[in-house]
């Protein structure tokens, strides 16, 4: 697209600036009382058309019920669990567990903090805004692919490196900084617990994600899905798969998440208590295709209560210098050869952030092609 549209004189260059020099973020635009969104927010025909499409057949990802499974003596109804989220990760890529062992009331505190923190005038949280998306300490922004995504989507974001090196505490927001350190630790043993399963389920030792770093880099993201005075012509998030390894998911009680089952999208509904659980890349990659990393996206907000979401992107902390990943070896054998091929960790990291949200993943890069 050009940045100036001939035809009608539009300078959608200049617009974005404007917009991202205000630090206003979406959430400003809504508080404003606009009733027509900005053009630089306005989706093509193709993405929006795809975007009305949803499931009549399925229901809902799979949940699963993690009672009894920490320290647990019954090696039967371990068996039973690892299974089920083998199952789901392998066919979805995603699923929602509960009984997690994580408090209701530390899922309702950490949802009331973020929101409280995207609740404030803009002139406040202005001190926070960044556009670099760089490695390490905290940032608030709109859109972290502004200029480089063909059209914006309808969120702001909270962004905070708790891992590997340690966050300084005093650098997060007041207004959410401890609720924010205890929802680190509470999904960081959650994260543990469902990586052992996955081990399991691919017949490896219980902690051998733990032992390549799986749990120590990790990025908390706060998103912010205000109400959008015209939700059918621009996206809260287009569709994307993650990068890292697995992402744990908090939500409130509004809708729009959907995930990829297919050729259809699922609708996924919010359970009371629950966390969405999903496959990144690295970890589709590692598992020689195993498990899934799947598109998911989410619809922009027509309902007039912000949808709040914070997630935890899980990634390798140990990147081996400039060494080489891929399968796992005690995965491969001549029966089951590797689909993918090593990367390097420069590759992995210029794919994270050389590229708009929707463009094409490093999995669909390095699959052999035979």
């Amino acid at each position: 697209m050009a940045a100036m549209d001939a035809t009608s004189g539009y300078d959608r260059i200049k617009e974005l600036k404007e917009f991202d020099e205000s630090k206003m973020g979406v959430k400003g635009l809504s508080d404003s009382g606009i009733t027509s969104i900005p053009r630089f927010f306005v989706h093509p025909p193709e993405t929006l058309s795809d975007f009305k499409k949803s499931s009549s057949t399925c229901t809902n990802i799979p949940i699963i019920d993690l009672s009894n499974i920490i320290n647990s003596k019954d090696d039967d109804h371990r068996l039973k669990i690892v299974e089920q989220v083998k199952e789901a990760a392998k066919t979805w890529g995603f699923f929602q567990v509960i009984n997690h062992g994580v408090p209701i009331s530390v899922l309702d505190e950490t949802i009331h903090a973020v929101k409280a923190f995207h609740d404030q005038p803009h002139e406040v949280k202005a001190k926070f805004y960044k556009r670099e998306n760089e490695i390490g300490g905290v940032m608030y922004t709109s859109n972290n692919d502004l200029y480089r995504a063909k059209s914006a989507a309808w969120h702001d974001s909270l962004q905070a490196w708790m891992g590997p090196e340690p966050l300084k505490v005093a650098d997060l927001p007041e207004i959410c900084r401890n609720e924010v350190v205890a929802w680190d630790k509470s999904a960081t043993e959650v994260a543990e617990t469902v990586m052992e399963l996955l081990c399991e389920g691919l017949g490896l030792e219980a902690g051998k994600f733990k032992e390549l770093t799986f749990l120590d880099a990790r990025v908390l993201v706060g998103h912010c899905y205000p109400y959008c005075p015209q939700p059918d012509l621009t996206v809260g998030i287009t569709s994307h798969t993650d990068p890292g390894v697995i992402t744990v998911l908090l939500q409130n009680h509004v809708p729009g998440l959907q995930v990829k089952h297919g050729d259809e999208w699922v609708n996924v509904k919010p359970v009371p208590g629950g966390l969405i659980i999903n496959a990144g890349d690295f970890l589709q990659i590692i598992s020689n295709g195993e498990y899934k990393s799947v598109q998911h996206r989410v619809l922009a907000n027509s309902y007039k209560e912000a949808r709040i979401s914070i997630v935890i992107f899980f990634n390798l902390s140990k990147w081996k210098g400039d060494g080489y990943h891929g399968p796992l070896p005690e995965l491969l054998s001549p029966e089951k050869p590797a689909i993918y091929r090593n990367f390097t960790t420069q590759e992995f990291i210029e794919n994270f952030y050389g590229k708009g949200i929707d463009t094409k993943s490093l999995i669909e890069k390095i699959k052999i092609q035979n």
